[in-house]
């Protein structure tokens, strides 16, 4: 599975999935955008977490506009749905998916990175969309993704001005859950994907699956359907596990 251009190390749960065009700052590309539908149609098995990041001071600097080629109005629709494709399986295929980011989180860079549940920016970090600046509109899934994380005021904002933000402005923001020390991103990444992968599975699946579904729901039917993932939860050998541990005061032993 590992190749040229993202490179896959996997270490017992947790695989860590580097991009890697250093020499374009790790920007998207066809091949790029392919190997990480490769990996997320079909993880490991053992697989739970996921960290993503970049490598020579870049995280993504979003798509590579060398390889723009003239298409027309259906064939940028065709291109524009097999990006919220894979970011769909990066958001809800059931694997936790850590960012470890640093430089550029550009354009397609912060969708990418906008799909992942958890995401750290070191002091370099850089997340902007200037796509407004260069005459096109976002396409991989920012307005529904970044759009939730900032509204859709301060999105269009971003976009007309072109603005970016840095990586404590990112927290304030909610496009980073931590802001750390140069160098510390990835560190804590591997930390925070530990303390994930010992979760209970279904538990993991549930709140990968349920929680950014049910934003979308009405009240009523999103209170409904936590319900029904409580109900499930419950039930399973994890969760006696986990009462039992509380009980004992030790640490739990999941599956």
């Amino acid at each position: 599975m590992d190749s040229q251009i993202l490179n896959i190390e996997v270490n017992g749960s947790i695989a860590t999935l580097t991009m890697n065009r250093p020499d374009k700052r790790n920007a998207m590309c066809e091949e790029l955008l392919g190997a990480l539908d490769d990996f997320f149609s079909a993880p490991p098995k053992n697989v739970r977490v996921v960290i993503l990041t970049g490598t020579e001071g870049h995280y993504c600097s979003g798509l590579d506009l060398s390889e723009h080629v003239h298409r027309s109005a259906e064939e940028n629709l065709h291109h524009s749905r097999h990006w919220h494709s894979v970011m769909d399986k990066i958001q809800l295929g059931g694997l936790a998916v850590v960012s470890a980011m640093f430089g550029a989180v550009i354009g397609g860079g912060l969708e990418l990175a906008a799909a992942t549940h958890v995401r750290i920016a070191e002091p370099s970090t850089i997340f902007q969309l200037p796509e407004g600046r260069r005459g096109i509109f976002v396409g991989g899934g920012a307005t529904a993704r970044v759009g939730r994380l900032l509204g859709a005021d301060r999105m269009t904002e971003m976009m007309l001005t072109g603005r970016n933000y840095s990586a404590d402005e990112g927290v304030s923001l909610g496009l980073a859950h931590y802001s750390v020390g140069e160098g510390e991103a990835l560190a804590l990444a591997q930390k925070l994907a530990g303390k994930i992968s010992r979760n209970a599975p279904l538990s993991n699946y549930l709140m990968i699956q349920a929680v950014a579904r049910i934003n979308e729901m009405s009240q009523n039917d999103g209170l409904f359907t936590e319900s029904l993932a409580a109900a499930l939860s419950q039930t399973t050998p994890d969760a006696q596990e986990g009462l039992r541990a509380f009980l004992e005061k030790r640490a739990p032993n999941f599956r």
